[in-house]
């Protein structure tokens, strides 16, 4: 009798034992896992910044901006990100939205904005950018957008502006260094191809892809400027070409012997202008010699009539005086005559 009895009465302490045993190993997986609340509000606050990547990076264009760019390794990005958070619980209050970057995940932003340093805070107004180079507080920032401090600094260049051509251009360098460092973390990690088959892989693809490249160019090049069909009349236009070739240098040759024979008769023109310049310098020093001594000539014969007339000048005088005399002769006479 006893045993139906105690068997009773353990049939209904089992399943209690079983049900204690469950709720405490819910309560252990609760306490574990922590609160569904507390996870429910961090995802809240971490959707408060918003992820831009590739496709909805054009949304900063539009009205004001803060965007972050950081990396999971960087220390000081996580040193700033409670404060980041922080700051984008304000956003409503400061009609400011609040972004950030992961440049492992998106390479191209970070060649676009031309990131170098971690972290950087660009400040975007209605497509200007500017750099933020202030502490990464949130009091900080809330005084830079309130006090517009954003004004005194001075925007990013056009050329360096990321919806330019250039940075476009920098986007997709960027793009393509980030698959390439993916391909090759995919060589050497998933297949285990070592480190240096991997660099050989893409030193033997780069060379292909040239070779296709400049083949691709001649191509085209051949395709749109196409060359001359060399039929028989182009071989005998040829020859003709370089008969009126030969020609002309025949011409040319025969011209310049003519300038030649020409500069040589000048030449010898001008040679015998000097010998007649000469033979008539000695006539006229002939001349000049011939008419000194026909000069010392004639003063010679004015001397010597000088001379004579000299000589003549006292038998005038006294033939002059001869008639004197008698005229003197006869008044005297006929004065005696009278008395």
């Amino acid at each position: 009798m006893a045993g139906p009895s105690t068997r009773a009465a353990r049939g209904p302490g089992a399943p209690r034992l079983v049900a204690t045993a469950v709720a405490m190993a819910v309560a252990v997986a609760v306490a574990l896992a922590g609160p569904p609340s507390a996870a429910a509000a961090g995802q809240e606050e971490h959707s408060r910044v918003r992820a831009m990547t590739s496709s909805n990076w054009t949304l900063v264009l539009e009205g004001e901006w803060m965007l972050k760019f950081y990396a999971p390794w960087c220390p000081a990005c996580l040193q700033t990100e409670s404060e980041w958070e922080t700051f984008a619980k304000n956003g409503e209050i400061l009609d400011i939205s609040v972004g950030k970057v992961d440049v492992t995940q998106e390479p191209g932003l970070s060649g676009r904005f031309f990131v170098t340093t971690l972290p950087t805070i660009f400040h975007a107004k209605d497509g200007i950018f500017r750099r933020y180079r202030g502490p990464g507080i949130s009091k900080d920032l809330q005084d830079y957008i309130l006090h517009k401090k954003w004004k005194a600094v001075e925007p990013v260049a056009g050329w360096k502006s990321p919806s330019s051509i250039t940075m476009s251009g920098m986007a997709g360098l960027f793009s393509l260094s980030g698959w390439i460092r993916q391909l090759h973390n995919y060589f050497t990690e998933t297949l285990g191809i070592p480190i240096w088959g991997s660099y050989f892989i893409f030193v033997v693809a780069t060379l292909m892809i040239g070779l296709i490249l400049g083949l691709i160019l001649v191509l085209l090049a051949d395709c749109f400027c196409p060359p001359k069909p060399r039929d028989g009349t182009d071989q005998s236009e040829l020859i003709e070409k370089e008969k009126e070739a030969l020609i002309v240098e025949d011409l040319g040759i025969s011209e310049g012997k003519k300038d030649l024979s020409d500069e040589e008769e000048e030449k010898d023109d001008l040679s015998e202008g000097e010998e007649d310049k000469e033979d008539l310098s000695e006539r006229e020093e002939e001349r000049s010699n011939s008419n000194d001594e026909t000069s010392e000539e004639d003063s010679a014969v004015d001397e010597g009539s000088a001379t004579e007339d000299a000589g003549n000048v006292p038998d005038q005088q006294l033939t002059d005086v001869e008639p004197e005399s008698s005229v003197r002769q006869r008044k005297s006479h006929a004065a005696d005559v009278e008395q």
